[in-house]
């Protein structure tokens, strides 16, 4: 059984209380099981205690190359034989044996690392006269590190030789159990395992296993005295849907929170964003329009497969969805199925406040990684300094246009829209306190326009911006570019608009954006 759930939601405690439930090592500790539901059944109380078990993790496998990568899950083998070395006494393997248990060291070759847990299997039961239970948590970490760091075909052959010796065709096992983050493809690592049953978060199965349900948050609420705070932090931490089961709560941030007694981003601070970070920048506009949406507290259904394939993610941009689904960074509210094929469609919500904030520092660190002068441009922005927009914006144009380009032969026409959208994910999270950002894309490439709503239409203009890309056929300069964007925004009556939400007309201001290549030329009416 695989088992995936996103960060901080239990599974090594899980993996943990299932090895000392089975395991020999722990024969005799019924008293860690006392007065829990499953102690009451004595077909279960007999079980206790009573398999060899195999337990790894590779949560730690986070090395940026292939050779330490392998080197680390060597050095966890070795360790799981010299655990074990009472079987070199127990007048159980003959010298060939022998010859092959010593054999296994931090540079042992490939062959000798993937039949390692099958020996070990086969060593155990011949000496307990059971089969044996593997656990492995965290298995897909260093993949996630291999498909970062670029060594990812190099590794699927080693861990795919690994894990079919382990868990195909493995004799001696008696179950097994792994957890991960993310469900990765059975033609990346598991070829040919037709018997894993994968538990992910969209499976009723276990839904609630992993993570706080309400009625526990909010007992543990009452009982420290934090009662009233029921419903900001239901706002801050709710949110997550594991199969038909709402409301489940992410357990680090509320033992975080009954301990300082205050409302902070716990769990997106626990980890990088990097992977997520880097998928959504270098993204189809398409993708990132979907962002917004999302930002703007909207849902969004797509299609796509719950399977990461990492080879894929370079070029089958759905595959995002899958990993930010996984991750928990995006809750699924409802899963259709159409056609005739049945293919799953997810309607996806971002799952609550805390994670909300994790988005926002990702747009933000966009720019503020660069030195571009981003929060500068958009303090001229407010203040209406034509002069310091322009400064600023060309150094933000200069220094990132790259920095959310895929490359590829469509690049330089897509890479324009791709830094239009960025900045407008860059613009909601740097203003949302005290602006609704709207963006229309009616008509795609050459033109997008963003329309800034005050809250306090009191103290704050409204702003208007349109975007436009000079026309090579027309040979258009970016003056006439400037010109032709404010004359639309004019054409187009998206004054009416704002007029009809309470905003005084002269506390309009319009924009017009020029792009030739990375030069800008801001103007202004």
């Amino acid at each position: 059984t695989l088992i995936t759930r996103p960060r901080r939601f239990g599974k090594t405690l899980n993996m943990s209380m299932t090895e000392q439930f089975f395991s020999v090592d722990y024969a005799g500790r019924g008293d860690l099981f006392e007065g829990l539901s499953i102690w009451e059944d004595e077909k279960y109380r007999k079980l206790q205690g009573t398999y060899p078990v195999i337990s790894l993790s590779f949560a730690n496998v986070k090395e940026n190359t292939y050779e330490k990568t392998r080197q680390k899950i060597c050095k966890i083998l070795k360790y799981l034989y010299d655990k074990n070395d009472f079987l070199l006494k127990a007048e159980l393997l003959n010298e060939s044996e022998k010859k092959d248990y010593m054999n296994v060291t931090e540079n042992m070759d490939d062959v000798t690392a993937s039949m390692a847990i099958y020996q070990m299997s086969n060593y155990l039961y011949r000496y307990y006269g059971k089969k044996v239970i593997i656990l492995l948590d965290e298995y897909d970490t260093p993949m996630q590190e291999a498909y970062v760091h670029g060594y990812w075909a190099e590794f699927t052959t080693f861990v795919r030789s690994l894990f079919n010796a382990t868990f195909k065709t493995n004799p001696y096992l008696e179950r097994a159990m792994m957890t991960g983050i993310t469900r990765v493809s059975k033609e990346s690592i598991f070829s040919d395992l037709n018997n894993l049953r994968v538990v992910t978060t969209t499976s009723d199965l276990y839904a609630d296993c992993f993570g706080f349900t309400e009625k526990e948050v909010f007992a543990s609420l009452d009982e420290f005295g934090m009662g009233d705070k029921k419903d900001v932090v239901k706002q801050w931490y709710d949110g997550f849907i594991f199969g038909g089961h709402r409301d489940i709560y992410n357990p680090w941030s509320i033992t975080n929170y009954l301990k300082e007694k205050k409302l902070r981003p716990y769990w997106a601070d626990t980890s990088s964003n990097g992977l997520v970070g880097k998928l959504i920048r270098t993204a189809s506009p398409e993708i990132k329009e979907y962002m917004e949406d999302l930002l703007n507290g909207q849902a969004v259904t797509v299609n796509f497969d719950e399977q990461m394939v990492f080879e894929q993610l370079d070029y089958n941009e759905n595959a995002i969805w899958s990993l930010l689904l996984a991750s928990g960074y995006l809750k699924a509210e409802e899963v259709e199925y159409r056609g005739i094929t049945l293919k799953p469609w997810y309607q996806l919500r971002i799952t609550n406040l805390e994670t909300v904030s994790m988005f926002d520092d990702m747009f933000r660190g966009w720019f503020e990684a660069s030195e571009a002068g981003y929060s500068s441009f958009v303090k001229a922005l407010m203040q209406g300094d034509l002069e310091a927009m322009n400064y600023y914006m060309n150094k933000v144009s200069l220094a990132t246009f790259s920095h959310f380009d895929v490359g590829g032969e469509n690049s330089e026409s897509l890479e324009p829209e791709r830094f239009y959208h960025g900045f407008v994910l860059g613009l909601m999270a740097e203003r949302a306190e005290c602006y609704q950002i709207r963006s229309n894309r009616e008509s795609g490439f050459g033109r997008y326009d963003v329309m800034m709503i005050p809250k306090n239409r009191e103290k704050d203009p409204a702003i208007i911006i349109e975007f436009k890309v000079c026309s090579r056929v027309k040979k258009e300069t970016l003056e006439d570019a400037v010109q032709e964007a404010l004359k639309q925004i004019v054409d187009k009556k998206y004054d009416a608009e704002l007029v009809a939400l309470g905003v005084p007309q002269e506390r309009i201001r319009h924009y017009g954006f020029a792009f030739a290549g990375k030069n800008v030329l801001i103007g202004a009416e």
